[in-house]
């Protein structure tokens, strides 16, 4: 007689161990993951409305009337136009993120009765060696990029760096930021994936889903209204394509949560520009943008991050995307 357990292995819909994480731990109907991502958006939109506060009544004192503020909405964000200083704005805009991780952890706690844990990775623990090399090797290239851009283009790229406005950038992003690109891995990249998958019966149509919802949730940010969907919407979806397609590969989101937030962060402390999300104290502040030539840079860059890992994890089973 067969083992049970080989029996039951045998039962489980997909090859990929992320996506059997999914389907195997706790209650999956379909209507608890709409309401799990209400939930996140519910933490996100309520501490947005409480941070409006402090913003109009900063912006008002600052000589902005209510009829600009209803004109322009994102000049409540901007902290030169409100006289704010960038790090307290940075803060609030990271508390967002904060209360949709909370609402995130509460319905698949409470809701789907699952192990948080088990819409980040397939393993028993999560896999900080994978996160701190994806972090150093993205890191590292960025440096690399912004160094090379300032060197052939230093007319439009100069140095602004206040050593005490910048110590307090690094706290308030340390802190703060990888609770950011945490909840939107494990929102997109984590739960969706893995609840999208138990409809479609495979892993690349949930891929391909979420990469265009998170380029689309993109859309709200500066650089879509200054550079326009048709350049913006793509680099975000291929970019989130790129994230998941590391997760099902690793089977788990230990890379593309050390590549997002070492893409945000280092960023964040190194260079910043007038329609960037997140205006900072950076070392450099770029005077103009260049979106196609800062597309074409990441491509380089993803080619050469995913060759790294394709070596050293030894990638042959790529039907990990598909099935």
């Amino acid at each position: 007689m067969e083992n049970p357990e080989i029996q039951e292995e045998k039962k489980l819909p997909f090859d990929n161990l992320f996506l059997n994480a999914g389907y195997v731990n706790g209650k999956n109907e379909w209507w608890m993951y709409v309401f799990g991502v209400c939930a996140a958006m519910l933490g996100y939109f309520l501490f947005q409305v409480v941070m409006l506060f402090p913003l109009i009544n900063a912006a008002i004192n600052n000589g902005i009337t209510f009829s600009q503020i209803q004109s322009d909405p994102e000049i409540l964000f901007n902290p030169d136009k409100i006289g704010l200083n960038k790090n307290i704005v940075l803060a609030l805009l990271f508390g967002m993120f904060v209360f949709a991780l909370l609402g995130l952890y509460l319905a698949v706690k409470k809701l789907h009765y699952k192990s948080f844990l088990s819409v980040i990775t397939s393993y028993d623990k999560f896999r900080f060696g994978r996160f701190f090399f994806a972090f150093g090797i993205w890191g590292l290239l960025i440096i690399i990029a912004t160094l090379v851009g300032y060197f052939l283009n230093s007319e439009d790229i100069s140095i602004q760096f206040d050593p005490v406005n910048f110590a307090i950038l690094v706290g308030v992003t340390v802190l703060l930021l990888p609770i950011q690109t945490s909840t939107e891995e494990i929102l997109f990249r984590g739960y969706m994936l893995q609840g999208l998958s138990q409809v479609f019966k495979n892993g690349i149509s949930p891929l391909i889903i979420t990469s265009l919802l998170f380029g689309v949730v993109h859309m709200s940010n500066p650089e879509a209204s200054a550079f326009g969907w048709a350049v913006m919407l793509p680099y975000y979806t291929i970019f989130g394509f790129f994230l998941g397609a590391l997760a099902l590969l690793d089977e788990g989101l230990e890379l593309a949560m050390g590549i997002h937030c070492a893409n945000n962060l280092i960023s964040s402390l190194l260079i910043t520009s007038p329609n960037g999300v997140l205006k900072t104290d950076a070392i450099f502040v770029a005077k103009s943008e260049n979106p196609g030539g800062e597309f074409l840079t990441w491509f380089v860059l993803a080619a050469i991050t995913f060759t790294i890992f394709w070596l050293k994890y030894r990638w042959k089973n790529f039907n990990l995307l598909i099935k």
